[in-house]
């Protein structure tokens, strides 16, 4: 991949150098020199998208859709596989997918509307809403402690892990307890929050696994497409106790998650100073599969460049990964309704892994090829 952006360095270079001779003539009609350039790299970057992703769906057969979007702009999408593997029925851009812990970020958004509400404190201890945790453990955890994955709650009513706010441990009872704080402070159940929030951004084909009664689901298997093990009960196993929607029960798609992280980063739904605090990195994570991160209220973070804010995914059958760089507004969705568990989580992810490596190297080129150019056009 490098050697091509290096060649496509020089076409810029010789492209530049086209636009200059024309200062020397008298065009009939002026050449928006920003432009032009901006449309070749937004070509060049669709190529070698397509060439770089299309090449992971290959060598590792993968099941499922993955598209990659600047701002309202497509560069890449590909569907393959089966969203039913017994009827055959093809995956598509109407594909509705499990999307497991991608759901945190909106539970986190759903917490911070209370907020902004002025019903609720992200520095208020959860024990001000919920009995249960008004005992000596866990009477100190604060809401914060939850977003952010600090307040040593594991499974709830054990042991914590560590003192509160010292330390970093991923909770999804800490979400399915912020999930009832939204019900508590708004008096509507979380399903209904989480529905409301989805039409009033225009996320038509989303919603959670105890209320979807629509089509076009995606059901979850296990195995590899040949020999493979369909999830029982879904998508309403998403609401038992051992997963839970706040934490990871939410349904969605390709464009809908799409919709999402542009209204949630260009400031549609949340207020500014209110954004800046689920995006600040509050905590620091060392996940097991895509290694150190920074943590906000809900989102990893990357910790150098590109500017990334992303979370993945993972039910039963169903892995996926949402990115979002904020300094191209590029959105990079990765969905998938079956998974080898014999091979283990690294191996499950790595399409997720290797697509993510090659889209934070295209973001990092791109950003150097748009600043070259800029100096350049400075010159003209």
């Amino acid at each position: 991949m490098t050697q091509k952006i290096f060649q496509f360095s020089l076409i810029i270079s010789l492209l530049i150098n086209f636009i200059s001779c024309q200062k020397e003539t008298t065009p009939i009609k002026q050449v928006d020199k920003k432009a032009v350039i901006d449309s070749a790299l937004t070509v060049f970057e669709k190529k070698l998208l397509k060439n770089q992703i299309d090449s992971i769906f290959k060598k590792y057969n993968f099941n499922g859709s993955v598209a990659v979007f600047r701002d309202s702009t497509e560069l890449y999408r590909k569907n393959q596989g089966f969203s039913d593997f017994n009827t055959k029925t093809k995956i598509d851009s109407n594909t509705i997918f499990a999307i497991g812990s991608v759901s945190k970020q909106f539970t986190a958004v759903l917490t911070l509307l209370q907020m902004e509400q002025g019903k609720l404190n992200v520095d208020d201890k959860v024990s001000k809403y919920i009995n249960d945790f008004q005992n000596k453990d866990y009477e100190n955890i604060t809401i914060h402690q939850l977003l952010n994955h600090t307040s040593g709650l594991n499974t709830f009513g054990g042991k914590l892990q560590f003192k509160s706010g010292t330390d970093f441990f991923y909770s999804n009872d800490g979400f399915n307890a912020l999930g009832k704080i939204i019900e508590k402070v708004s008096g509507k159940s979380y399903d209904e929050n989480a529905i409301e929030l989805f039409k009033k951004i225009g996320m038509y084909h989303s919603s959670t696994g105890t209320l979807f009664e629509g089509k076009n689901f995606a059901g979850a298997y296990l195995g590899d497409g040949k020999v493979f093990e369909k999830i029982q009960n879904m998508p309403k196993r998403l609401g038992s106790k051992d997963i839970g929607i706040p934490a990871g029960g939410i349904l969605s798609t390709i464009d809908d998650l799409h919709t999402w992280n542009n209204a949630l980063y260009n400031g549609k739904i949340l207020n500014s100073e209110t954004l800046r605090k689920l995006e600040t990195q509050t905590a620091e994570r060392h996940h097991p599969i895509f290694g150190k991160m920074g943590y906000g209220y809900g989102i990893m973070m990357n910790i150098g460049k590109p500017a990334s804010f992303f979370h993945s995914g993972y039910v039963k059958g169903s892995p996926s990964l949402n990115i979002f760089y904020p300094e191209t507004k590029t959105s990079v969705i990765i969905l998938s309704n079956i998974a080898d568990e014999e091979k283990g989580k690294n191996l499950i992810f790595k399409p997720h892994i290797e697509i993510k490596k090659i889209t934070d190297a295209i973001e990092n080129a791109m950003a150097e090829m748009r600043k070259d150019s800029t100096k350049v056009l400075v010159k003209i």
